[in-house]
């Protein structure tokens, strides 16, 4: 079954029923309702040791925006990867998973006094400076280790919600301001110890990363030139995306970073300058394919026009990067796996809003009220971008391994909706 590839390392069809870390999705939805995303840990252990293995000299860190749960973090730990955080949450996560200031980036467009403060408290290995004003008020709070984010002007081939350095960027500053940063820095007395920069995300070809890396160079050359000065390490970010749907490919990550080391050392190289450290920041690659989501079918219904709408008992609330990103997916009956598909169907959400579409045309066996869906790739960008429209709860997120699961986020309840409201 070709859409079984796009599942966690450990999934298979057992007696026609989707198993992944040897565990039944019907198992999964009893002991843990639906929607549920499930992760399996042999595929989350084998991405952060394949990034670790293609870059054994570089400072891993993930990018945790993609899902920021204890229980990963923990895990990614143990196989030697930082994190890469951008704001007083995501800092206090990294702590709270025992992750010291050593292997933490500190980032963010728009950071507050509040956030400088915590990130030179908690001695972050580098704050990534992306302001022309923050250069003063990152040395007011005691920041003594510092990344400049530059934006190249380089726009690549992504959605245009997720290119983060064409010249209309909110993020980095232009090259002139760059210089600048690093000089006033400096003086100020903060270590100006490199360069950040990062293009975009869910990059599905290796021209990116050259493009970045040519461009790079030249600049610190120019920077050496100006200043006296080139980064003694260098943060290319993170951005190699995944397969979604079965039609699109993507570099391994061996690939990706083989290639990516090979042009830093040519293009430092040629321009004569002395090769930086690395630092690399992979997100949705690290999770993405080790989660999916099971939902249970609800009605299933035909239009005056078009396929056949099959409701699921969640929808953007849980998942919203098809309406923000139209992003794709495929999908499978996970308790009916091995049945012939009889038509395409569109997958739609319980929500009150015409955009509430998960996957359209996608060919199923006939499905019936009480199956379980299951979508795979779902394991970044999803729960972290999550919502209560409509005053749905959250769900649970569980991770799976050698035939135990464990809850690693537990399903919100009504309690803890209506927590914070004030009668």
């Amino acid at each position: 079954m070709p859409v079984l590839d796009l599942f966690p390392d450990s999934a298979r069809i057992a007696q026609g029923e989707l198993e992944v870390g040897g565990l039944r999705a019907s198992e999964l939805a009893r002991e843990f309702g639906t929607p549920l995303v499930v992760y399996c840990e042999q595929t989350l252990r084998a991405r952060a040791r394949a990034y670790r293995q293609a870059a054994p000299n570089a400072l891993v860190v993930f990018g945790s925006k993609a899902f920021p749960n204890l229980a990963v973090l923990e895990l990614f730990a143990e196989e030697g990867i930082g994190v890469d955080v951008s704001t007083l949450g995501e800092l206090e996560a990294a702590r709270r998973a025992g992750i010291g200031g050593e292997r933490i980036v500190c980032h963010g467009n728009n950071k507050s006094d509040e956030e400088l403060r915590a990130a030179a408290e908690a001695n972050v290995l580098y704050t990534v400076l992306d302001a022309p004003d923050e250069v003063e008020r990152a040395a007011a709070a005691g920041i003594k280790r510092a990344l400049i984010r530059v934006a190249p002007g380089i726009e690549v081939n992504t959605h245009e919600a997720i290119q983060t350095a064409h010249r209309g960027s909110k993020f980095g500053l232009t090259p002139e301001q760059t210089v600048e940063a690093v000089r006033l820095g400096s003086s100020l007395g903060m270590e100006m110890a490199g360069l950040h920069i990062h293009l975009g995300s869910q990059l599905l070809d290796l021209a990116a990363p050259r493009m970045l890396l040519d461009w790079l160079a030249g600049f610190v050359a120019v920077c050496r030139t100006e200043l006296a000065w080139a980064p003694a390490v260098v943060d290319v970010g993170g951005g190699l995306g995944i397969r979604y749907t079965e039609d699109e490919q993507a570099p391994s990550i061996a690939d990706w970073i083989g290639d990516l080391e090979n042009r830093l050392e040519r293009d430092f190289a040629t321009h004569g300058l002395p090769q930086p450290g690395l630092i690399i920041e992979p997100g949705r690659s690290l999770v993405a394919e080790a989660g999916f989501t099971l939902y249970a079918v609800g009605v299933v219904k035909e239009p005056a026009e078009g396929p056949p709408w099959v409701a699921i008992d969640g929808g953007y609330s849980d998942n919203p990067r098809p309406l923000f990103y139209g992003a794709r997916y495929e999908a499978l009956l996970a308790n009916r796996a091995d049945e012939p598909s009889d038509r395409s169907y569109t997958i739609c959400g319980k929500h009150c809003d015409a955009g509430d579409v998960l996957v359209r045309h996608i060919a199923l066996p006939a499905p019936r009220r009480g199956d379980l869906l299951a979508v795979p790739d779902t394991g970044a960008y999803t729960l972290s971008m999550a919502s209560n429209y409509n005053l749905l709860p959250r769900p649970a997120a569980v991770l799976v391994s050698g035939g135990k699961a464990r809850l690693i986020r537990r399903r919100e309840t009504l309690d803890d909706l209506f927590g914070l409201d004030v009668p």
